[in-house]
């Protein structure tokens, strides 16, 4: 009984340290993201838009749930006169712990200048106040909010028929989520998906960056600890490599969804990637590969999490997204 207590608080104390760990190493990643808004190439002007009334209108603080960040702002276009409109949901970086859907302004106004009807939606970030939210919990209200988004839009005079969403980093592992877990519950058809540097798959071999590929008992803890975190949900090392890995891990899992109906999709990460696994970038490309999916996989060669040594690379996927939107979802 004493050995169970002691193995019980060994548990605790790991998915304490992990909790810790996950926190400072994902907010990395928003500070990467914000300075790369400060350092933006030439070429960000063509996905942006000179905004006023004539283009749209901003409905910002709609509710749709019970949580304090369970928010989301809505652009619609100032031409309603469409019998249906596409929606395109853009979902905030942060690592899943800090972020704001108000730092996708930019992109959400060019959405809607395009015609779209356009959505960023915050979620409970995991926090000192909300130790209890992981990459699950945060997934969940995203598809909680959905039928919200489209009957306020509906409400404004707007018929939503379709949808894409995007998102970078956490915001785009959310998206990603969606797209491939959650498309056949979805009030409407999900046309594609888009996003940069989203983790997508769980195999502690994959994530070089943190050192879990090493194969050794602390290794394997490590992992199991910064997964169980994010997966909500306790993960055990002797579960690495086993069915019930995969099923116990799939609910946060893009990978794991992947068949020859997933939906179109292009994605972007940096090879040198210090916040997330590259490596389990290049399984998400394999499987769309082998299951027939419409995808582009754009690898940065010089970049890490913020993409920001390839310019050219990270302009083809906007190019790339323009592309999809517009062969998928195009504007009626």
């Amino acid at each position: 009984m004493k050995e169970k207590k002691i193995d019980e608080k060994t548990k605790k104390g790991r998915m304490i340290m992990w909790a810790f760990i996950y926190s400072g190493v994902f907010i990395a990643a928003l500070i990467i993201g914000v300075v790369s808004k400060f350092v933006q190439p030439s070429w960000t002007k063509d996905f942006t838009a000179e905004w006023s009334d004539s283009v749209g209108t901003v409905y910002k603080d709609i509710t749709y749930g019970e949580k304090d960040a369970n928010k989301f702002d809505l652009y619609v276009p100032a031409d309603n006169t469409k019998e249906n409109y596409g929606l395109v949901v853009y979902l905030h970086a942060g690592g899943f712990t800090a972020g704001d859907k108000s730092g996708d302004e930019q992109i959400l106004k060019w959405l809607c200048s395009k015609g779209y009807i356009a959505a960023g939606i915050n979620y409970t970030l995991r926090d000192e106040a909300h130790p209890e939210a992981s990459v699950y919990s945060q997934s969940m209200e995203i598809k909680e909010s959905m039928p919200a988004v489209i009957a306020e839009a509906e409400k404004l005079g707007y018929h939503i028929d379709e949808m894409s969403i995007g998102g970078g980093s956490a915001g785009h592992c959310l998206a990603m989520l969606y797209a491939y877990r959650d498309e056949e519950t979805s009030p409407v058809p999900v046309k594609m998906v888009f996003g940069a540097v989203g983790p997508s798959s769980f195999y502690p071999e994959d994530w070089k960056c943190y050192g879990f590929d090493k194969e050794t008992e602390e290794s394997r803890a490590a992992a199991a600890g910064l997964f169980s975190v994010m997966a909500g949900k306790e993960i055990s090392p002797d579960m690495f490599g086993t069915p019930e890995y995969d099923e116990a891990i799939k609910d946060i899992s893009a990978l794991l969804w992947i068949d020859e109906n997933t939906v179109p999709s292009v994605l972007a990460y940096g090879k040198f990637d210090k916040v997330q696994s590259f490596e389990a970038s290049v399984r998400l490309d394999k499987a769309l590969t082998e299951h027939n999916v419409p995808h582009e996989y754009i690898a940065c060669e010089h970049s890490g999490h913020g993409l920001q040594n390839d310019n050219k690379e990270f302009l083809l996927h906007n190019q790339k997204m323009e592309e999809y939107l517009d062969k998928y979802m195009p504007v009626k």
